[in-house]
């Protein structure tokens, strides 16, 4: 089945939409990975929220962020997350890189910092990320910020 791909300025979400979001968002953060922090950061507003649907189901997301939004000299891609349902589907490629085409599309060509959780930096490497600094604890889980720079033209 395939996976219809959209994005959204905050705004524009619906509230069923939204509620599916958080909810995704709880469901793997909070409760899965057992992370108890404040998912409502004040970043969502600011943010384009790219989402995967496959028959009528929230089934990816993640949320972009321009530059200076959560790092002051990149943009970036956070709250990566796919369903549990649809794990190991191969999904996150996809969705890492609809998210950089959102993120091009909408605030140009530019160096990407994200927080990766360490189990995943091989992962994110395949996409072209490097890891940069000393990794890090991010609420109980260990995490290495990575940087994904322009292509070379």
């Amino acid at each position: 089945m395939a996976v219809e791909w959209k994005h959204y300025a905050f705004a524009d979400l619906d509230v069923n939409l939204l509620y599916a979001i958080l909810a995704l968002r709880q469901e793997v953060f909070v409760v899965e990975q057992t992370c108890y922090y404040l998912d409502a950061d004040g970043k969502d507003r600011e943010a384009l929220h790219v989402v995967g649907m496959q028959e009528g189901k929230l089934i990816a997301y993640t949320r972009v962020l321009a530059r200076g939004g959560s790092y002051p000299d990149y943009a970036s891609i956070g709250r990566v997350v796919t369903s549990p349902a649809v794990r190991g589907q191969g999904l996150g490629r996809p969705l890492m890189q609809e998210s950089l085409r959102v993120l091009y599309a909408h605030y140009g060509e530019q160096p990407v910092k994200i927080s990766a959780q360490a189990h995943l930096q091989d992962f994110y490497g395949s996409l072209g990320y490097r890891g940069v600094g000393e990794g890090y604890d991010e609420d109980g889980i260990p995490h290495r910020a990575m940087v994904l720079d322009l292509p070379a033209s």
